[in-house]
């Protein structure tokens, strides 16, 4: 008989919210106590609860892309301190890529093992993206390094806390090797207070509940977890299902590179294999099988139950296959900066795979991109450095039932927020020329649902010297339109000088140089479209015009619908679908 079946199931049912709940508060805690916007602002980072063994019991997100991130490093950490080498009031820090850290240099991980009687239970952990963790570049992830030395500091599984004791001079090499240490390490020691959140509060429940009653929920919370996504399995289309596609560029002039899927789905299986794809290429596109692992987890989820719990139980029922050393497998030591663009396009692989089988779950091809934008310089009132750090927003694909959302995060991103404009002019040496739905003009995105609209985001320089790293995928093979719908646009950016010159368009760029009044012009994709734009209905068509979603001749031409640009009245036209 197991420990499961000596607990009613309400009192697993309470510690199991509990548990979830103490995710939760880890998660706000990291917020609150961060220095960097592009932690309490963005919400660029995640935080969450694993069990002994380093299966995840609970995930706060704020980046989809961080799910199953956790788990590797906790696994990470059991590999290089097996059996009593982990003690009480240790905290581990690792951003390794190749050992368990998954993403890149920038997110760096705390693990925190968490004891009850002396015996290890659980471990506490997060991952957030700090603004600097040195390298040759400005907020350290770059689009044209060619190793990971380039990238920045690298923590491999090292003992921040030792029973306790801070490794002071482990924290000294970070002042040292980063540009704005009080960001760094003020959101380090924000990541400390949120583990200690939930070390606290785990204490808490065993200390209530009995650890033998806290343990069996852990093993009911996986298991149940596992059920479910076993039952939503069963509902799924038996087969095999194919995509292709392509990443833009590594950054470096390389590219582009193929990418491809193969889904199989029975009753019992879930199985993604990449085998066939590009292999590791030399800038800094390349992701690592963690990263690509989190990645096909995000997609499973969506596809299986959107609304469940996360935790690692679901995914028993996942099996991702690639070949080593591929662009999505990644070994040392080739850069990783933005990894984030091959984890996406591994992602959307499995989503356009599969979205012609799932209309009620999978809408049509979305911008994609992070859309990642570090821009540094002088502030023009304090004369003190400043550096952007962000993820851009863009337009989201029609679904067979709705249009597509405008000025959206991409999947990878999740619940993320970008910098609010009086932030940004406050903090930073720019000003906020534009920010607005983007007007395409040539039918991206139309269809009997129209995809969603990307966004025009102006950066006006307000000193000399500063320079922009912008990294827009999806900038040469757009997102993609269903059953009819047309394609959305590209990710891309110009700069308009201040002599009245326009540079551009570029997807990927290092170090643009930016001079006073040079403006930053960043303009990501619309998404695709779903079904025939000539079933739009007509009134829709009109509304559309007036809201400057689309133009007059793109109604006529596109639509079939002639609209009068004084009152907007409408008349269908000739060959329009009945």
């Amino acid at each position: 008989m197991t420990i499961t079946s000596k607990v009613d199931p309400f009192t697993l049912e309470i510690v199991k919210d509990s548990l979830l709940a103490t995710g939760d508060e880890m998660f706000v805690a990291l917020a609150r106590t961060s220095m960097s916007p592009i932690i309490y602002e963005v919400l660029d980072y995640a935080s969450g609860l694993t069990d002994a063994k380093g299966n995840l019991l609970t995930q706060g997100n704020g980046v989809t892309g961080f799910i199953g991130m956790l788990t590797f490093m906790v696994k990470e950490t059991l590999k290089k301190y097996p059996g009593d080498k982990l003690k009480e009031g240790d905290i581990i820090i690792i951003n390794d890529p190749y050992q368990g850290g998954g993403s890149h240099l920038s997110d760096v991980g705390l693990v925190m093992p968490i004891f009850f009687e002396g015996e290890l239970i659980a471990f506490s952990a997060n991952k957030a993206h700090w603004t600097e963790v040195g390298g040759k570049d400005p907020g350290s992830f770059t689009n044209d390094s060619v190793d990971i030395f380039q990238e920045g500091l690298q923590f491999s599984c090292l003992k921040l806390y030792d029973e306790g004791k801070v490794n002071d001079a482990l924290v000294e090499i970070i002042r040292s090797n980063v540009r704005f240490p009080d960001l760094s390490l003020g959101d380090m020691w924000a990541q400390v207070a949120a583990l200690r959140t939930g070390d606290r509060r785990l204490q808490e429940l065993c200390k209530k509940h009995s650890k033998d009653t806290i343990l069996a929920a852990i093993n009911y919370l996986l298991d149940h977890g596992e059920k479910i996504s076993r039952e939503e399995l069963k509902k799924l289309p038996k087969g095999e299902f194919y995509a292709e596609d392509f990443i833009d560029t590594d950054g470096i002039g390389n590219g582009p590179f193929p990418i491809k899927v193969k889904v199989t789905i029975t009753d019992d299986e879930f199985i993604c294999d990449f085998r066939g794809s590009s292999p590791q290429v030399p800038g800094p596109m390349n992701c690592s099988l963690t990263g690509l692992t989190s990645a096909v987890r995000a997609i499973f989820l969506a596809i299986t139950n959107p609304a469940q719990d996360v935790n690692d139980g679901v995914f028993r029922p996942l099996r991702i296959i690639t070949d080593p050393k591929s662009i999505m497998s990644a070994e040392r030591p080739v850069p990783v900066s933005n990894y984030f663009e091959t984890l996406l396009g591994s992602l959307d692989l499995v989503w356009k795979a599969m979205a012609p089988h799932l209309p009620e779950r999978l809408n049509a091809g979305h911008f994609l991109s992070v859309c990642a934008v570090t821009l540094n310089g002088m502030h023009h009132e304090t004369d003190e450095a400043f550096l952007i750090v962000e993820p851009s927003v863009g337009g989201w694909g029609a679904s067979n039932r709705n249009d597509g959302a405008s000025g959206q995060f991409c999947m990878g991103d999740g619940e993320t927020y970008n910098v609010p404009v009086e932030v940004a002019e406050t903090r930073y040496g720019v000003m906020l020329d534009e920010y607005s739905l983007r007007e395409d003009g040539n039918g991206a995105g139309a269809g009997k649902y129209v995809g969603g609209k990307g966004v025009t985001r102006s950066y006006r320089a307000m000193t000399d010297g500063q320079t922009v790293t912008v990294t827009y995928g999806r900038n040469k093979f757009l997102p993609w339109g269903i059953d009819k719908g047309h394609q959305g646009s590209p990710n891309e950016f110009y700069v308009d000088k201040a002599d009245g010159t326009t540079d551009g368009p570029f997807g990927v760029y290092p170090r643009y140089k930016l001079n006073k009044n040079d403006v930053v012009r960043l303009m990501t994709g619309t998404g695709g479209g779903y079904g025939n734009p000539k079933e739009r209905p007509a009134a829709q068509v009109a509304s559309d015009v007036k809201n400057g979603y689309f133009t007059v001749d793109e109604a006529r031409d596109i639509f079939y619908v002639e609209v009068d640009t004084n009152t907007f009245d409408y008349k269908e036209l000739a060959g329009r679908a009945q």
